[in-house]
Formats: structure tokens, C-alpha cells, sequence
């Protein structure tokens, strides 16, 4: 196989774009309409379709607040992000800016976290994928769906990165179909205006009728904030995928911009029309899942096989960008010298390979152990990276207080998208997050997580502080 090792090029900062797209050596084969898609469908996963119900019983109506603080938390960070990968494109991202504003250390700590992160991911997914076929195909066991769903994405990613666009192209134009579809039939049925349908009608009304909008108290909205913080991870991926396209700048900015609109639709918007259908505690939310009730409610014919298609297709788009973007941040820290230099080399399709199949090499070992032990090494997998999501957020804010002056003194023309009232909204996102997560603590569930994440973490910047004591003490200079 024909491989290059990728290295930034005398007087090219590093994370700047190289000849062939972002990093020297992948190419720029992602189209504009691939990552308008990726932008658009990222912010969607299969937790808004599995996991909306839990919140809705956990909070009632009020649970719509909920998304909307951890909906707002999320559109100021990824402006912060925006502003650094607009003036910055690369297959890094967050990592590669963490490296120059805080220091080597961070840039290690959260790329290796993040690529921790989406490898369990891969296995979560690839684990509710076989579940769903298997219940399509029984004479196929579970095991032998996951394995065929991970081999079918793997090859699709070592192709080409074209290839991983225009598949992810089209599972994420299903899912925003899909939910555009159901917001606008969903909202007909509300005010009775839908032929044919079976709901009521009763406008807004569910939204108060059982208990008013806040049946738990308002307490219960910090508990809906834990529920579905986790299921808008995956916003950022397009500022990894901007660098491997043509305009990446422009990609950004699209992305950055279009992310209110994105959450205010997919998310806030079709919760609204379960909680209007239906009342916040008929018993089918939870049974049969928020989106078959409402379905039902209506009277669509065969709606819970209908949402599996549907959810079906956000756990394929979520393995395949898992596993691109896991191998891309790999990629990243292998050529910053913080992997191993196979992971930095590309072949002559400008495919990161050693990065992709150890990305997926993992993610099979994760799929075992979720069959072998699901209880308890499995699900320690799931509890010590459960918390990641938020770490990342967390560091992204205190990196672009730092970038925002090296953009200023190195690039000032680039700083092409700009955080909103820098750096009071900044600070103010660090302690939304912190709380998030002091929160946590005061939670059974959420409790491990956090400390299983943050030993995990310290054991990360324990490894890169020694590593860097020793690049010292050997006088050596680390790669970049």
C-alpha cells in the first residue's frame, strides 16, 4: 500500500491547511452539500428519538426548557469553536487549538478523550443497530448484525473520505426528512386541521391539563438538563469534516450560523408536537417511546416500525461519523506527535487507514465486551465516558479565551466569525457547563459518571505531563 507520513511543512503552523485540504496529505472530497447534510444532521442523533421519552416523565412539559438551556449552552459553544476553525481549519479541531492556546497538554488530554469517547459510542451504536435488525431478520443472531454494520461502515470510511460524505449525506437527509415531516403533519393534527387523523385536536392545552406545565416543580428542569445534555453531542463534527473540503471557512460559518435554527426545528420543535398531542403522562410515551405515541396518536399505520427505520438510520449516520471522526482526531494527534506515526500517514487515496481501523479495532473489543460484560466492564466503559461530552465543551470555552488573542496577533483577518460579546458569554458558558456538572454529582446515575470520567481524565494528563517531563529531560523537542 502506497502511504505518505503526513508532516506540517516548513513555515506552516501547525493545525493551518496544507496543499490538499486541511492537513497535508488528506484531500478535500467532501462537497458543500455533504457537509451542509453532516452540519444539519450532526446536531440529531438516535438519543433524541430513544431517550426524549425518559425526560418527558422525568419532567413533564417542562422538560422543553430543558432543552432549550442545554440547546442554548451548545449553539454558544460551537460559536466559540466556529471562531477558531474558521480562522483555523484542520482534522484537530478543538484538540489541535487546545495544543497551541493551553499548552501540549490539553491538546493530548481531550483529543485522546474525545477518540475514547466516540470508539465506546461506536460500540453503542453498532449494539442498537443489531437489535433493530435482528428483530427484522431473527435467523441472524444480534452479534453477527453488529459485526456486519461495523464492517460495512469501515470499508465505507476506507474508501475514501467522499464516500463517507455521501453516505452520511443521505442517512442524515432521512432523519431531517423524517423530523420535518413529523413536525408539520404533527402540528396539522394539534389544531385539528389534519384529514383523517385520530388525534383530538386540543391545540395547546396538553401543554397545562395535567398538572400544569410544571407537574414536577421546577426542580425537575435540572433533571431534564441531565437527561438530554448528551444527545446533542455531535454538533461539532462538521469542524472536523470543514477540513477536508474545498472552502473550508465557508463551511464554518454556514454550519456556525445555521446551528439556532437547527436545534430551535429538530430538537425544541418536535418535542413540542409529542407534548401537544399527547398529555406529558399517558402511559404509551413511555411504553412504546415519545415519537410512536405521538405517531399513533394521529393514526399512522404501523408507526413503531416506521420509527425504527428512522432510528435505524440516525445509529448508521451516528456509527459512521463516530468512526470518521474518531480516526480524524487520531489522524490529528499522531501528527502532532501524540500517537503513534503510523496513525499520521495516509495512503494514496488520502485515507488516514492505521487511524480508521484502530479506531475500529476498539470499537469491536467494546461490541465484546458489551455482549461478554455488559454489566460491569461495559458498562464502566459507558459511566467513564459518559461525562466527556461536557469535559470537551469545558475546554473548547477556555481555549478561545486564550485563541482569540493569538488569532488577533497572527491572523486578524481571519477572525471571520466572532463569539458574541467576548468573553463575558464565554465565562458565562464555563459556568453553565461547571454547574451542569456539579449538578451531576448530586445525582445517583450522573455521579459516577463524572468521577469515573474524571479519573479517566486525570490518568490522560498524568500520561502527557510525564511524557512531556520526559521530552525535557532528553532534551528532545516533540513533533508537530
Amino acid at each position: 500500500m502506497t502511504s505518505q507520513t503526513t508532516m506540517a511543512e516548513p513555515g506552516q503552523q501547525p493545525g493551518e491547511p496544507g496543499k490538499q485540504g486541511s492537513d497535508d496529505g488528506l484531500q478535500a472530497g467532501l462537497k458543500n452539500r455533504h457537509l451542509s447534510m453532516i452540519a444539519i444532521g450532526g446536531v440529531i442523533g438516535a438519543g433524541l428519538f430513544v431517550g426524549s421519552s425518559a425526560g418527558i416523565a422525568a419532567a413533564g412539559p417542562a422538560i422543553l426548557v430543558s432543552y432549550a438551556l442545554v440547546g442554548m449552552m451548545v449553539v454558544l459553544v460551537m460559536r466559540m469553536l466556529g471562531e477558531m476553525a474558521a480562522a483555523r481549519p484542520t482534522s484537530g479541531s478543538f484538540s489541535a487549538y487546545a495544543d497551541q492556546a493551553l499548552g501540549r497538554w490539553a491538546g493530548f488530554s481531550i483529543g485522546w478523550l474525545y477518540w475514547f469517547f466516540w470508539v465506546v459510542v461506536l460500540a453503542v451504536e453498532a449494539t442498537a443497530g443489531a437489535t433493530i435488525l435482528e428483530g427484522w431478520v431473527p435467523a441472524v443472531p444480534q452479534w453477527a448484525w453488529a459485526l456486519i454494520v461495523m464492517v460495512v461502515l469501515t470499508a465505507t470510511n476506507l474508501v475514501s473520505v467522499g464516500s463517507y460524505g455521501e453516505f452520511e449525506f443521505w442517512f442524515a437527509g432521512i432523519k431531517v426528512v423524517a423530523i420535518g415531516a413529523f413536525v408539520v403533519v404533527g402540528l396539522l393534527a394539534v389544531f385539528g386541521v389534519l384529514p383523517g387523523s385520530d388525534n383530538p385536536g386540543a391545540g395547546f392545552a396538553h401543554l397545562t391539563d395535567a398538572g400544569g406545565f410544571f407537574p414536577e416543580g421546577p426542580g425537575a428542569i435540572l433533571t431534564g438538563i441531565l437527561m438530554v445534555v448528551f444527545s446533542f453531542m455531535g454538533s461539532e463534527i462538521v469542524t472536523l469534516a470543514a477540513g477536508e473540503s474545498s472552502n473550508p471557512q465557508r463551511a464554518v460559518s454556514k454550519a456556525t450560523n445555521s446551528v439556532i435554527w437547527r436545534i430551535a426545528v429538530f430538537y425544541l420543535g418536535s418535542i413540542f408536537v409529542v407534548l401537544t398531542l399527547l398529555p406529558w403522562n399517558d402511559a404509551s410515551i413511555v411504553k412504546d417511546g415519545s415519537y410512536v405515541a405521538a405517531l399513533n396518536s394521529i393514526g399512522i399505520p404501523h408507526a413503531g416500525q416506521v420509527m425504527n427505520v428512522i432510528v435505524l438510520t440516525a445509529v448508521l449516520s451516528c456509527l459512521n461519523s463516530g468512526l470518521y471522526t474518531a480516526s480524524r482526531m487520531a489522524f490529528s494527534l499522531g501528527r502532532r506527535g501524540d500517537a503513534p506515526q503510523a496513525f499520521a500517514r495516509v495512503n494514496k487515496r488520502g485515507v488516514p487507514q492505521a487511524a480508521i481501523l484502530s479506531s475500529v479495532v476498539f470499537g469491536f473489543v467494546a461490541v465484546f465486551f458489551n455482549y461478554q460484560w455488559p454489566d460491569t466492564v461495559f458498562q464502566f466503559l459507558l459511566n467513564s465516558s459518559g461525562a466527556v461530552a461536557l469535559f470537551v465543551w469545558l475546554v473548547i470555552c477556555f481555549t478561545q479565551l486564550r485563541m482569540r488573542g493569538i488569532i488577533l496577533r497572527e491572523q486578524p483577518e481571519k477572525l471571520v466569525v466572532r463569539m458574541w460579546l467576548f468573553p463575558y458569554l464565554t465565562w458565562a458558558t464555563i459556568a453553565m457547563i461547571s454547574f451542569v456538572l456539579v449538578y451531576m454529582l448530586t445525582d445517583d446515575a450522573g455521579r459516577e459518571q463524572v468521577l469515573l470520567s474524571l479519573l479517566v481524565a486525570a490518568l490522560v494528563v498524568t500520561v502527557s505531563l510525564v511524557r512531556e517531563a520526559r521530552s525535557r529531560k532528553a532534551g528532545a523537542t516533540p513533533v508537530e
